[in-house]
Formats: structure tokens, sequence, C-alpha cells
């Protein structure tokens, strides 16, 4: 691979992150400038606006006939998002977990993650499944917005405190701000770019998979917007805030930039057989997991939060194991059938069995 390829695969990633977070800051200040509260602004505009790097990542792929690198960084980051993130998130410091994002947002990730995997069985995602996502990522941001009204003031001071804007300001500089998105928007389009054929030669080079790389290289650097957002939420003490961004990021990714890639694409995207038999079925099970974590007292703990570390390095290590049909391939995974797991889910049972009885006796404790 030539220096310069590398450079700008560098370059690409900091174009990327740099481009959403103007688009970010741009879009936050002038839907606030236009009266939109801070918890709105905070559930739809930052929430999307942290899912930019894929969505270009996953339109240039797209376009470029590199369907593998635009999936594997879609369900890559779902993956990274939940482990990798609330895993580093935790380990700061213990996460709140409210009880809406239990009922409502955990659930609503799970059935995305379900009807994504269902909608893959046919080896593709083309233009009806992309227009029944985008579909139903109306339908969550009307449900958002409804819901955000029903907030109580706690919430809303919360959410204004994280997202604080000078109003005042923001009106005397609307320009300003309408100059961010398009800069950031331009910096998003130009860096997903050098990225995604930095990424194609770095498989051609290491020989593995776009789909490898895209799971992981390239689906980490994306991820690196909500890695800040969820990090600072944590050190400022806003950690229910911290959970609500990782998980409707994902959300986002799986309704947003899945839909408009299959919208979009030219052909049909193609979905590997791999990422059907066991990537997807992972992004699942990680889902899946958050409920019982979160229900453990409404708080995910550091030993949680190295639990998920410890799962995204044992999936990581898979797939390099696999993309090089290593040696130590099967006894790793039979270690991980086979001992990790079931440990795993043991443990877990056994802290929901006990979190539900607190629950109970807190409840019967009450006059």
């Amino acid at each position: 691979m030539e220096p310069l390829t590398f450079v700008l695969f560098l370059v690409g990633f900091g174009l990327l992150i740099g481009g959403a977070d103007l688009l970010v800051r741009g879009a936050s200040r002038l839907a606030s400038s236009l009266g939109i509260p801070a918890l709105l602004v905070g559930l739809t505009v930052v929430g999307i606006g942290t899912s930019t790097p894929e969505i270009a990542v996953a339109l240039q792929s797209s376009l470029a006939g590199q369907g593998d690198l635009a999936i594997g960084n879609v369900v890559g980051s779902n993956i990274a998002n939940v482990l990798l993130i609330l895993g580093l998130a935790a380990i700061t410091a213990p996460l709140a977990v409210p009880q809406t994002i239990i009922r409502q947002d955990v659930p609503i990730m799970i059935g995305a993650s379900l009807l994504v995997l269902l909608l893959a069985l046919d080896g593709r995602f083309g233009r009806f499944d992309g227009a029944v996502l985008l579909a139903l990522m109306i339908a969550y941001l009307v449900y958002v917005v409804r819901q955000s009204r029903k907030e109580n003031p706690a919430v809303q001071a919360e959410y204004a405190e994280a997202f604080a804007i000078d109003v005042r300001r923001t009106q005397r500089d609307w320009l300003r701000q309408v100059g961010a998105i398009v800069v950031g928007l331009a910096l998003l389009v130009l860096g997903a770019r050098w990225l995604v054929d930095g990424a194609v030669a770095f498989a051609r080079v290491l020989g593995v998979s776009e789909l490898i790389i895209g799971l992981t290289v390239v689906a980490v650097g994306t991820s690196l917007p909500e890695i800040a957002t969820t990090t600072l939420a944590s050190l400022r003490g806003e950690r229910d805030i911290a959970v609500g961004n990782v998980i409707g990021s994902c959300i986002f990714n799986l309704l947003l930039v899945l839909g408009l890639t299959a919208f979009i694409a030219p052909v049909a995207v193609p979905v590997a057989t791999a990422v059907r038999n066991f990537d997807l079925p992972v992004m699942i099970a990680v889902a899946i997991a958050c409920l019982p974590i979160f229900v453990n007292g409404h708080t995910m703990y550091r030993w949680e939060g190295g639990l998920f570390l410890g799962y995204y390095a044992s999936y990581t290590c898979y797939l390099l194991l696999a993309s090089s049909q290593h040696a130590l391939l099967q006894p790793f995974s039979l270690l991980m059938l086979y001992f990790v797991m079931p440990l795993t889910a043991i443990t877990l049972l056994i802290v929901v069995r006990r979190s539900l009885r607190a629950g109970r006796r807190s409840a019967l404790s009450k006059p």
C-alpha cells in the first residue's frame, strides 16, 4: 500500500469525526435558536448527528460497490456501541439506567435488530427493505417527540444543562451555524471517500476481507463521536444520558443508516453469509444482554462494564482468528461456546433474580 493511501485513510478519519462534530454543534445550536427544547435536541439532533459518520461511510461504500464494508460498518458499530462504549463508560463510573430505556428503548433496539436479520435472510438489502426501515425511523422519531413532552421537569433540566446553549447568541449568528452544518457535511463526504478507499487498500494489503475491516477498524472509528459524548456525559455525572445516547445511536444505525443505504444504493446491497450466520446474531445477543444488565438495580456497574469489554475483545479476537483461519480458532471457539458464555448466562440470571427479589422487598416495605 502506498504511503499516501495510509495518510489519506488517517486524514479521512479526522475529517469524518471533525465533520460530525461541526454538524452536531451547528445543528443543535440552530435547533435551539428556533425554540426546540434541549431535551428534544439531545434525543434527536445529537442522536442522529453522532450517527452521521456511519451514514457517510455506508453510503460511500454502497455507491462504490463495497457492500461488505457498508454492512460491516453498521453491524460492527452497534456491537462496539454496546460492548466497547458502554463498557468503557461503566468502568469510568457506574451508569444510571432510566426506566424508560429498560421498558422502551432497549426493546425497540432488540426489535429493530431482529427485523434487520429477518430482512437480511434473502442475502441482500433492497430498496423495499430500505423503505421499511426508513418508515419505522419516522415512526420512532414521532414516538420520541411525543415521549419528550411527557418527561418531568428534572429530566428536561438535565438535558438543558447537558446541551447548554446561549439562545440569544445563536439567534444573532444563525448564519454561522448554517455554515458549520454545510462545512460539516462537506468534511463528512470527503472524509468518508478517503476512509473507504483506505479501508479497501488495507484489506488488500493485510489479506483480510473488507467485511472484517468494516466490523473492526472502520466500526470503531465511526463510533468515536459516541465514545466522546458518552464518556463526557459519564464524567459530568449525566450517566443516564450516556446510556440513552448509546442505545439511541444503535436504533438510528439500524433504521436510518441501513435504511438510507438500502434505499439510495443503485443496486441491492449484498449481505454476506458470515454476517447472517454470525455477526447479526452477535449483534442481537448483545442487544438482548442489555436487559439483564440494566435491570440489575437500574445501574450498570463496573464489573458489568468489564464483562462487556471482555466480550468485545473476544469478538475481535474471533474475527481476526477467523480471517486468517488460525490454528487457535477452533479451541478459542469451543472455550467461548461451552465455558465463557454459559458461565456469563448463569451469572446474569443470578443477578436478575436478586434484583427482582430486592424490588419485591422494596415494594412490600412501602406503606
